[in-house]
């Protein structure tokens, strides 16, 4: 029986990837040593980290005057690692906007407050179901950066266009949508994108940041988290995490292979675009809890109905019904409940169908009746 992997990463890689690095294991392009064993300073790994640098540049039309960092710590680190280095000044100088729409860029905010004045530009919440109308929001042109999470895993809410902050550096949260789409790198200061979702596997995260953001960094900002000092090191200012970053960079060359990001863009949209289809066309049955023009493409969380209530029971049969017809990782996260498919690139259209036919024959079978 296939297994489908809709998890939100954790998440599903590439068949063609795993049967190149299962090729590769145990002698990398024939030198006798494993990618796991080979010395970061030495010509082959920096083989394939000038590779993977140069193919994502390629991938993203990554502009000269921005450096491209593989560090570790994942996308929490970055919460704190954006403040440290883009904060300026002291006392109320010290300030950053960020736009709150979910869990992720809601803890990103709370770890910037360790280190100077954060501002929230569209008001606290407690469910996050969409992004307020841009009229609405609140921007200090005087801010030393803004904030915003690309995309929610948790939540399902993705930002349609890049938000507007002017001559403010605008820092984007990645880590779930990158790779999706054709994005227009010289609208930001800085992006950022843990690996695991549509980049390779754990252990490695992507940091793109404008030269003119280097140098800057708070005194007390660790050397491991200056983005200045990362980059005069070549991302290899400790041992660096070479065998993520060869994943990441097989990653990058199947997606060259497949058409690229405008390719990717076709079908995340297709393959939403689907499930979300079924949720609108069930009768209540099945619901999304969020606007549909805030829905993310990657991760589609969904609730099942009764009487118009979200319906534990039902979730967790479905979940139990799923697995056994080999649909996996399909429940909610854990802070918000219900269920949740995550649909990033790896998660090919035929997954996408098998989920999409089995929510429409579980719905015949337990909707009630009209």
């Amino acid at each position: 029986m296939p297994v489908y992997n809709f998890a939100a990463g954790p998440a599903k890689l590439p068949k063609v990837v795993l049967e190149e690095a299962r090729d590769q294991m145990m002698s990398f392009n024939g030198c006798g040593m494993s990618v796991m064993e080979l010395s970061h300073r030495g010509p082959e790994f920096s083989t394939i980290i000038k590779g993977a640098e140069q193919n994502l540049r390629d991938i993203m039309k990554i502009p000269d005057n921005y450096k491209v960092l593989f560090v570790q710590g994942g996308g929490t680190t970055q919460f704190s690692s954006v403040p440290l280095n883009l904060f300026r000044g002291e006392g109320e100088e010290a300030t950053a906007d960020y736009i709150v729409t979910g869990s992720w860029s809601k803890k990103a905010a709370a770890e910037a407050k360790k280190y100077g004045n954060v501002s929230l530009v569209v008001p606290e919440v407690d469910k996050f179901t969409g992004i307020p109308a841009v009229a609405s929001w609140k921007l200090n042109p005087k801010a030393n950066y803004v904030y915003y999470c690309a995309n929610e895993t948790v939540n399902g809410v993705e930002f349609p266009t890049i938000p507007d902050t002017g001559d403010v550096p605008l820092v984007a949260d990645m880590s779930s949508n990158i790779l999706s789409q054709p994005v227009d790198v010289s609208k930001f200061g800085v992006i950022y994108a843990g690996a695991q979702k549509n980049i390779g596997c754990t252990g490695v995260t992507l940091v793109i940041v404008r030269d003119d953001l280097l140098g800057k960094a708070l005194p007390v900002c660790p050397q491991l988290l200056d983005y200045a000092v990362q980059a005069k090191g070549g991302s290899m200012l400790n041992t660096p995490p070479t065998w993520s970053i060869y994943i990441a960079g097989l990653v990058f060359k199947w997606v060259i292979a497949e058409g690229g990001l405008e390719e990717f863009a076709k079908r995340s949209a297709a393959k939403s675009g689907r499930l979300y289809g079924i949720v609108d066309t069930s009768d209540g049955f099945y619901s999304a809890p969020v606007q549909p023009d805030s829905r993310s493409r990657m991760n589609v969380p969904f609730r099942i109905n009764v009487d118009g209530v979200g319906n534990e029971d039902l979730e967790a049969q479905f979940l139990a019904e799923a697995g056994e017809q080999g649909l996996l990782q399909l429940k909610g996260h854990r802070s918000v409940g219900g269920l949740r498919a995550s649909l990033y690139n790896a998660l090919t259209m035929e997954d996408t169908e098998a989920l999409a036919t089995f929510m429409e024959s579980f719905k015949a079978k337990h909707a009630p009746a009209k």
